[in-house]
């Protein structure tokens, strides 16, 4: 997340979601920028205010909790859970502590598939691992580039990050449940998984 990434997608995902026409995201950000030699300059700019007009269909990529609990056990639909493990298995509430929220798990019957591994380390700092590399990320927990995905993280920012990515590797439907798990964590009413996603059972020799 220091390295921009998580900012600068959510950025990628708000505009997108408002229907602003031309949004890119600088792989590699600033520390890319300047390790490629590129011109910068310490000037303030002045910006112009403007509007464009907002797309009401944009706004189908976000969902809310309502839309979420209505995917629970629905058969096609991928919920795409990308945070840090200690949240995934219900160690930890949220990146800002173990009991930042009262309570601990998963939205029920999501699957795994942390962030981080979108990525890959490079002599330059982290960047996104190619097309081919993200879907094979994907198929180890059944997501294909028509699969139906509704992401979410804890607010927004790390799923950002994995909404970008599986745009580059060419998925056809990714939403984001935008309220994540500092919401739904907060709601008593919607149902939660907690502990281990699944038991461990040794097998026996024959």
């Amino acid at each position: 997340m220091n390295s921009g990434f998580g900012q600068s997608c959510r950025g990628y995902y708000l505009l997108t979601m408002l229907g602003y026409p031309k949004v890119k995201v600088l792989h590699g950000g600033y520390d890319a920028w300047v390790a490629a030699g590129l011109p910068v300059t310490k000037d303030v700019p002045s910006p112009v205010s403007t509007s464009f007009s907002v797309l009401p269909e944009a706004g189908d990529i976000l969902i809310d909790a309502k839309t979420m609990l209505a995917a629970v056990g629905e058969p096609g639909i991928a919920l795409l859970d990308v945070r840090d493990i200690d949240e995934w298995i219900g160690e930890s509430s949220s990146p800002y502590g173990k009991d930042f929220c009262p309570r601990k798990g998963r939205i029920p019957g999501a699957v795994w598939l942390e962030w981080y591994r979108m990525m890959k380390p490079t002599a330059e700092g982290p960047r996104f691992k190619s097309k081919n590399e993200i879907l094979a990320e994907c198929a180890t927990v059944g997501i294909t580039q028509s699969t139906p995905v509704n992401l979410y993280c804890f607010k927004g920012a790390r799923a950002s990050n994995t909404f970008l990515a599986l745009k580059n590797a060419g998925a056809k439907d990714v939403r984001m449940y935008f309220g994540s798990w500092n919401e739904w964590s907060r709601d008593p009413s919607l149902p939660i998984e907690e502990g281990l996603p699944m038991e461990a059972k040794l097998t026996k020799a024959a």
